[in-house]
């Protein structure tokens, strides 16, 4: 007979098995525990009408927590711009140089850089940031398979539904930068572009990054699209794009310079309308008894 270690029969095989793993906020399930869908997937399954009223309701309120999680975590951030990318490249790839060169400049420019605290460009992104002295923040999402944040992510939100972490994206970013990415960053992308085309977001600059990667796309727009009257062409110029580090932070600076003084400049015209008014009701008011009219 061998050995004893002195352990109880399967100690310790369990500490060694691989786990899979997945977050939801305070709670962490593992193996069996984690659910077969997502809980995108339940809100979206138009299979599974007869839940609808007695689920449905409870998923109202657990959307509305992410919202307010979101805009309590994220209120006091300072200016901020989001980056996409592939979580598919690999670290040595061009997009992912390109993405940590860009989060450094971005810190030193003094935003924070936001991204979906993924690994591929989004860490890179994170990294360029976080090593420049920046503040990097990642907003992850529940997926079937786990991605899992990125170690340079400083401030992180996880989120069940994609609508409300795109809100974030949106909300508190002065610039979108996309570099080489799938469809989730093309997603991104084609949103941002619409916000802004249609007047529902404050303009913002939408910069790509991976000038012979989008070549393709760039080529389609202004061929097909613009071609045929799908889209003005005053709507590709709300696309720049450049693979220079320096030339995208300098675009997303005076952006913003421009948009605070046109701010600036109505809130001046506004005063001064007011004070114009004010004299204006001054001069009409009828005279008080003692001697006046």
């Amino acid at each position: 007979m061998g050995e004893s270690s002195g352990m109880p029969a399967g100690a310790g095989q369990r500490g060694d098995r691989h786990r899979e793993e997945r977050h939801r906020g305070a709670v962490t399930l593992r193996n069996q525990a984690i659910p077969t869908s997502t809980a995108d997937q339940r809100l979206l399954d138009s299979q599974g009408r007869g839940d609808w009223k007695t689920k449905d309701a409870w998923r109202a309120l657990r959307i509305l927590s992410e919202f307010v999680e979101g805009f309590d975590t994220l209120a006091d951030l300072p200016p901020a711009v989001s980056v996409f990318g592939s979580a598919r490249s690999k670290p040595d790839s061009p997009e992912c140089r390109l993405a940590e060169e860009l989060g450094g400049a971005l810190a030193r420019a003094g935003y924070a850089v936001i991204t979906g605290g993924g690994p591929g460009v989004m860490e890179a992104a994170n990294r360029g940031a976080g090593e420049a002295g920046g503040l990097s923040v990642g907003l992850g999402i529940e997926l079937p398979f786990e991605q899992g944040l990125n170690d340079w992510v400083d401030l992180a939100i996880d989120f069940r539904y994609f609508f409300a972490r795109k809100t974030m994206f949106v909300k508190y970013a002065q610039a979108f930068v996309v570099l080489p990415g799938g469809f989730g960053t093309l997603d991104e992308l084609f949103e941002a572009l619409t916000l802004v085309q249609t007047g529902k977001v404050t303009r913002f600059p939408v910069v790509l990054m991976g000038a012979e990667y989008w070549r393709g796309l760039l080529d389609w727009l202004r061929g097909t699209m613009a071609a045929e009257g799908k889209i003005g062409p005053v709507d590709l110029d709300l696309i720049r794009l450049t693979d220079d580090v320096n030339e995208a932070v300098r675009h997303i600076v005076e952006a913003e310079a421009v948009l605070s003084a046109e701010q600036e400049a109505v809130r001046a015209e506004a005063v001064a309308r007011a004070a114009t008014d004010q004299h204006a009701a001054a001069q009409a008011a009828p005279e008080g008894p003692a001697g006046q009219r």
